[in-house]
């Protein structure tokens, strides 16, 4: 059997919540990482949304993630989980995309990237989304917490997102 890998850019890189017998940093060509997705369950409510990160298909753009090896026998129940968590309101939408590993390999991996024509979906600018970050809580907290541990972590594994680190200190700021 073939190992499954899952790309992770948000907050699969702090809470996978399966066992990753692997972690390597990894592209996924195509895709930009945006908070252009409203939250209504975990970051946010139907009547204040937050937002969450999301991969929005974008040529000549590239998301820098963690590629998540799922630790062998476990795959199935993997899939379930995922397919729970991050399709509870069918925005996200599941492929298997070529992905690019640091250390030279590619893989095939399980990735969850936005549906434009989602009504969840949206393109606003870093203002707006820091000022629907600053004050949206959700079934799984604060969109704060989600915003800063999502930059934290990517810090940690070496990766650098301009947007993420523009909007922590404008979230900071407006918290203040």
């Amino acid at each position: 059997m073939m190992a499954m890998w899952v790309f992770g850019y948000g907050s699969l890189l702090w809470n996978p919540g399966f066992d990753v017998a692997e972690s390597v940093v990894a592209r996924l060509p195509g895709y930009h990482r945006s908070f252009c997705m409203r939250s209504i369950h975990h970051r946010g409510t139907v009547e204040n949304p937050g937002l969450v990160l999301a991969l929005d298909e974008q040529p000549h753009s590239e998301c820098r993630g963690m590629a998540l090896r799922v630790m062998t026998g476990l795959e199935e129940p993997t899939l379930e989980y995922l397919r729970e968590r991050e399709l509870i309101s069918s925005a996200y939408v599941e492929r298997e995309l070529r992905i690019y590993l640091e250390d030279g390999r590619d893989v095939t991996a399980v990735v969850y990237v936005i549906d434009e024509e989602h009504v969840q979906y949206c393109e606003l600018t870093l203002e707006e989304q820091a000022q629907i970050i600053a004050r949206a809580v959700g079934g799984r907290g604060p969109n704060t917490e989600y915003l800063f541990n999502t930059a934290r972590h990517l810090t940690e594994v070496g990766l650098h997102d301009p947007d993420l680190d523009w909007l922590q200190h404008r979230v900071r700021a407006l918290a203040s």
